[in-house]
């Protein structure tokens, strides 16, 4: 099916998930808010989220999915994210794009978007979503301490316009909530980072250990599966890779 996209692009907002969330009910599904500088722009776990003005993908994208259960709900964050790969990653031959739980986006081993996604419930179902995304496209330095950023430019040595690429990434995104959960979740199983083999992981307390990954389930939490074939189960911010 296809989906238009509503695009309303602005110079400057404080976080563009809150003006979109400030339209209420008259915000359609697929409407979106690009905006060219952010001034207090959100990341996870409370980060900010550095963007240099008119270079990046800054937006918040507003769905109303369908019948979505609130225990499943992160089947959006995983159409989102996938969304993101699959608008960038015919871009970056040569560049393994994968999304590193639960739903930045990473080129190799480094940071090219993060994702913010704020669910609003009505009783047992999903009532709308705000997906807020940071593209990293034609920046060519990042002077935050975030550990490890890249940007289309920075590795394919092209500019893009900023505009396009944001029509195309919401698209994507539209097309594959409407995509089966299962076939959702399997395609976000295939290209999760690091979702092979044996890894460094630290959990909340600050014990290290070497782990795979054995399964995500619907609801996003993450199962790790140890050497000695121990298995914890982990949600959002208890647990996360060591680089």
């Amino acid at each position: 099916m296809k989906h238009d996209v509503q695009l309303r692009t602005v110079e400057e907002t404080p976080s563009t998930n809150s003006a979109l969330a400030a339209m209420g009910a008259s915000a359609p599904h697929g409407y979106a808010i690009l905006c060219r500088r952010q001034t207090a722009g959100r990341g996870q776990r409370g980060n900010s989220w550095e963007s240099a003005p008119g270079q990046n993908v800054t937006l918040s994208l507003l769905l109303r999915p369908h019948e979505i259960d609130a225990a499943a709900q992160f089947t959006i964050s995983e159409a989102v994210a996938i969304g993101v790969a699959d608008t960038i990653a015919p871009l970056l031959p040569g560049h393994d794009v994968r999304l590193k739980w639960p739903n930045d986006v990473y080129a190799g081993d480094r940071k090219i978007c993060g994702i913010l996604i704020e669910n609003s419930l009505t009783g047992r179902t999903v009532d709308r979503s705000i997906a807020g995304i940071g593209l990293n496209v034609n920046q060519q330095e990042f002077l935050s301490d975030a550990p490890n950023p890249v940007s289309l430019r920075q590795l394919t040595g092209r500019t893009y316009d900023i505009e396009d690429m944001a029509r195309r990434l919401c698209a994507n995104i539209l097309t594959l909530l409407d995509t089966p959960a299962d076939e959702l979740h399997s395609r976000y199983r295939t290209l999760l980072w690091r979702g092979e083999g044996l890894h460094r992981w630290k959990d909340a307390g600050g014990r290290c250990f070497d782990a795979r990954i054995a399964e995500v389930a619907p609801t996003g939490h993450l199962t790790l599966e140890e050497i000695d074939g121990t298995r914890s189960t982990f949600a959002f911010k208890e647990v996360s890779p060591v680089m």
